[in-house]
């Protein structure tokens, strides 16, 4: 057991296991934790460049999450605002790491940094605005900061 805030990945089977799962809607609804949504997340943008995350997440995620049983509408599944925060979020930890760092290093270092916490989009949102509706449904800009660019 261990008493670190966050559940560390044990390899990078156990990561691609959760990527792949996903893309295929076969990922067990209780494997679909905030450590694997960053984990696919990552596995996605380094080592999927077929796959354009940016256009595709809110599908990937919506489709797999109503095929595990769940609804995606305006208080439930999906988050378009909190998705695309912490794909910003990834792209600027990825950005400082080694590319060919193994990728179980690069998600448990992620899950351990300031982006990897479950809080970190409310660094930039409100939370008012963030738990929107209007933010579940589209990307709103944050009202506190600027996300980071990368």
């Amino acid at each position: 057991m261990t008493d670190l805030p966050y559940r560390p990945f044990a390899d990078d089977a156990a990561i691609r296991r959760i990527g792949e799962g996903l893309l295929a809607r076969t990922l067990p609804r209780a494997d679909w934790t905030h450590e694997a949504h960053l984990a696919a997340t990552l596995w996605l943008v380094r080592e999927r460049p077929d796959i354009d995350v940016d256009s595709s997440i809110s599908t990937i995620i919506s489709r797999y999450n109503e095929s595990v049983g769940g609804v995606n509408d305006d208080s439930q599944g999906y988050h378009d605002t909190i998705t695309r925060a912490f794909v910003a979020g990834i792209r600027l930890h990825l950005r400082g790491r080694p590319a060919d760092e193994p990728l179980v290093e690069a998600v448990n270092a992620l899950l351990a940094s300031p982006p990897g916490r479950r809080d970190w989009p409310l660094g930039f949102y409100s939370r008012t605005l963030l738990f929107s509706v209007a933010a579940r449904r589209e990307f709103v800009a944050p009202d506190l900061a600027p996300l980071p660019a990368v």
